[in-house]
């Protein structure tokens, strides 16, 4: 017959209390098939670093590959279309190099220059834009001096 001290212990491995858990196996180390040498104990040469991962954007997944051509995601915006012309893009990738500001400057600088130069044409035919006659006669003082006197009355 078995000793006291032998029975304790099978009855206590055979029915465990529901207040207490089986304890869990440790998890099993990874296999060695990264480790050629590891049954003789030399460590390998090779190391190999994770990929750099970038931080989200919060923007979640993309929806548009970044060689879309613009004109087929802009297809129904036609002044969309018109700057990218005027910037010289056709991917998202090219329009992505631009920031806001950056946009708006190179739009905005050939506009301003094209109104000048109708200010200083009407300027020149005796005509102006509406509030801006003082432009007008400012710009003929400094083309042509002596022939921009402000006429009077002729009777």
């Amino acid at each position: 017959m078995a000793s006291p001290k032998t029975r304790r212990t099978r009855t206590a491995k055979k029915s465990p209390t529901p207040k207490t858990r089986p304890a869990k196996k440790p998890a099993k180390k990874p296999a060695a098939r990264n480790r050629p040498n590891s049954k003789t104990g030399k460590k390998s040469a090779v190391v190999r670093k994770p990929a750099a991962r970038r931080r989200s954007t919060g923007f979640g997944r993309v929806r548009v590959p970044v060689d879309a051509r613009l004109d087929l995601v802009f297809q129904k915006d036609y002044q969309a279309r018109e700057i990218f012309d005027f910037l010289k893009v056709q991917s998202i990738r090219e329009l992505e190099q631009f920031a806001p500001d950056e946009i708006l400057e190179r739009l905005t600088g050939p506009m301003q220059q094209t109104v000048l130069r109708i200010r200083k044409t009407l300027a020149l035919l005796n005509r102006h834009l509406a509030r801006d006659e003082r432009f007008a006669k400012e710009f003929l003082r400094e083309v042509l001096p002596g022939s921009a006197k402000p006429r009077g009355s002729q009777k």
